[in-house]
């Protein structure tokens, strides 16, 4: 019986494999190093995300069981074990948030992106997603993607932190 996946799949494969592998060698194999390793493979992956199979080669290379990679995964909010989009905006729904109006900003990012609360944009661009208190009550509600976080959001502020995201060529991490 022959394989159904092609010649190309199967050098997309390679080249994704080959990827991993040079990911945890630039570590130099370092279980310490876990995390590292973890965020430079969900940016190398173009969906923002760790997948089950280079979860099990990094579990293998670096001689860890496979439940320790996926605790790692599991725990961590800022790893993703599905695909997302390559930046992922998270809205505070902490209280303070909440009565500064948090659900108005889901609806703006919403209308902006043309997308519904846990989804991703048809271009893999953006994920939009609830996430816990990010600690920046003062100037709620806030958004948070990557490291920035956006405070005191308006519908106008909200277009233009989307549209300054659009042609970013960087991971996010």
């Amino acid at each position: 019986m022959c394989s159904k996946v092609t010649k190309d799949q199967a050098l997309e494969i390679i080249g994704k494999y080959e990827k991993v592998l040079a990911i945890i060698n630039k570590y130099g194999k370092a279980k310490e190093q876990l995390l590292s390793i973890l965020l430079d493979i969900q940016c190398a992956s173009g969906e923002n995300y760790v997948a089950e199979e280079w979860a099990e080669v990094v579990a293998c290379q670096l001689d860890l069981p496979i439940s320790k990679v996926h605790d790692v995964l599991t725990f961590y909010a800022m790893f993703n074990i599905k695909p997302h989009g390559k930046y992922v905006i998270e809205i505070c729904k902490s209280t303070p948030c909440h009565v500064t109006k948090a659900d108005a900003v889901v609806k703006m990012f919403e209308e902006v992106l043309g997308i519904k609360l846990g989804e991703t944009t048809p271009d893999n661009l953006f994920t939009l997603m609830h996430t816990s208190c990010v600690g920046a009550c003062d100037i709620g509600p806030v958004a948070k993607i990557g490291d920035e976080v956006y405070g005191n959001l308006t519908a106008a502020k909200v277009a233009e932190v989307v549209t300054s995201y659009r042609g970013v060529s960087s991971c996010q991490k």
